[in-house]
């Protein structure tokens, strides 16, 4: 038998790369990470979740201050520079570096930065600026995660075009922006801005925000961005991007030209595969960069596995770490490996939105007889007291065995709040239906309180 380096070689440092790591060195693999960064983290910390996560909560507290009217005795509102707003992002960086190093040291994970490609499918060259190190492993973990997909039309080397990458280095307030393409993470950015006192126009090239969400929960994301100011134009694609030193001009194939102090582009991502040397293995990435995997994260190559961002849907932090431990218990052939398919939607914006389950456009066009029952925000004494009275909770349920389908959630808090309703739609028979919130005693006053109030709220639609 070969003698390896490694048993496990893993490929970056993000969620499903230390997913995997972690797992496979708790069950004494000889594992080994490798990251092109100084440092780790992957894309999700350094990036995408942890910076922009944090750049909203920074803005949603200067957002409370500002309409709050019990604040106006100390002064009038207050505005910050998006590079005041981008330190407390850095800090939390910091923060999320020193512990995830600590997790490596720890469970005896060897870290090599450096830039890793394929030599063969048990040998890897990473370069870094001293030379080109060798190792091999029995098996290797692509979780590269993925970048801003960049046409090659636009200049994205001037200085008033960004993607959601290097918006995080911007050093200036536009007072207007232009944010092309609508779908996650340019509406957290455009409620991000927006929240600064920055103009956005928002162009969007389908027919509504975010239409994978449940119709009324997008309408309401809608409805609020534009009553905040935020100009959202659907149905739109670009033509060509025009640019001075001082202003960029968005052609858009109707014939409208759109006009802004700078461009953030976030339409499209592509998997981190190019500099792999996918051909040294034979193993192809398809048009988006991005590996197939079974049902196990498994590529077609022997031995070689992939999760994250870099297999595709659904490219979620939260996904990705999951399908890292279970890349993990694939290859240490335990018996509760699992594909990864039930994921809460989690979406960052202000208010943020979170769901799980069926929405009422696919029960209906599935033909099942469900109703609904509504909690608004409104109508809570612990958004009253809190003053986020934006939102409500939805629960889709079976009208016959009120079995719960679906759990929608817009306002304050709704990527916590769902996970009520996923714990309750986990289980099974009497325990996963709408009896349980109605039986159910909650403290009061709270937001769960929601999911009591729904509850009747649909148990008298069946009377």
């Amino acid at each position: 038998m070969a003698r390896f380096d490694f048993d496990v070689l893993v490929i970056g440092t993000g969620p499903a790369g230390e997913g995997a790591a972690m797992m496979a060195a708790k069950h004494g693999k000889r594992v080994a990470v490798i990251d092109e960064r100084p440092m780790v983290g992957g894309n999700c910390t350094h990036m995408g979740t942890i910076p922009s996560k944090t750049l909203r909560h920074a803005v949603k507290q200067i957002m409370d201050y500002n309409n709050n009217p019990m604040f106006r005795e100390i002064g009038e509102p207050r505005y910050f520079r998006y590079p005041n707003v981008l330190d407390a992002a850095r800090r939390v960086i910091d923060k999320q570096v020193a512990l995830r190093t600590k997790f490596y040291a720890r469970n005896r994970v060897k870290v090599i930065h450096g830039q890793a490609r394929f030599h063969d499918a048990n040998t890897l060259l990473i370069q870094d600026e001293s030379g080109v190190e060798t190792v091999t492993a029995a098996e290797i973990v692509v979780a590269t995660g993925s970048r801003p997909y960049q046409p090659s039309d636009v200049d994205f080397d001037h200085p008033r075009i960004y993607n959601s990458d290097s918006i995080l280095s911007m050093s200036h307030t536009p007072r207007t922006l232009i944010i092309y393409g609508a779908g996650v993470i340019g509406t957290e950015y455009a409620s991000i801005f927006n929240g600064l006192g920055v103009k956005v126009d928002l162009i969007d090239t389908r027919d509504r925000l975010l239409s994978f969400l449940d119709a009324e929960i997008s309408d309401a994301l809608s409805y609020h961005l534009r009553e905040r100011g935020v100009l959202i134009r659907h149905d739109e694609e670009y033509d060509s991007v025009e640019t001075t030193a001082s202003s960029v001009t968005m052609h858009l194939k109707s014939g409208k030209r759109v006009k802004a102090d700078a461009l953030l582009w976030c339409n499209g991502r592509t998997g981190n595969t190019d500099s792999l040397s996918l051909e040294n293995i034979g193993l192809p990435a398809n048009s988006r960069g991005q590996l197939v995997v079974d049902q196990s994260y498994r590529t077609e190559v022997e031995g070689i596995y992939a999760a994250g961002d870099v297999v595709g849907w659904p490219s979620l932090a939260s996904a990705s770490y999951d399908q890292g431990r279970n890349v993990a218990s694939t290859l240490l052939d335990q018996a509760d490996s699992r594909f990864v398919d039930e994921v809460p939607t989690g979406i960052y914006t202000i208010p943020e939105i979170s769901s799980l389950g069926l929405n009422e456009k696919e029960l209906t066009e599935a033909r099942v007889p469900y109703e609904v029952g509504q909690s608004f925000f409104k109508d809570l004494a612990r958004a009253q007291i809190t003053g986020e009275a934006v939102g409500m909770l939805k629960i889709l349920f079976h009208r016959d065995s009120l079995e719960i389908l679906g759990i929608h959630c817009f306002g304050d808090q709704a990527s916590e709040i769902v996970h009520i309703g996923q714990a309750i739609m986990k289980q099974k028979g009497e325990a996963n239906t709408l009896n349980y919130f109605i039986h159910t005693t909650f403290n009061y006053p709270t937001m769960a309180e929601a999911y009591r109030v729904a509850a009747l709220n649909g148990l008298n639609r069946l009377l």
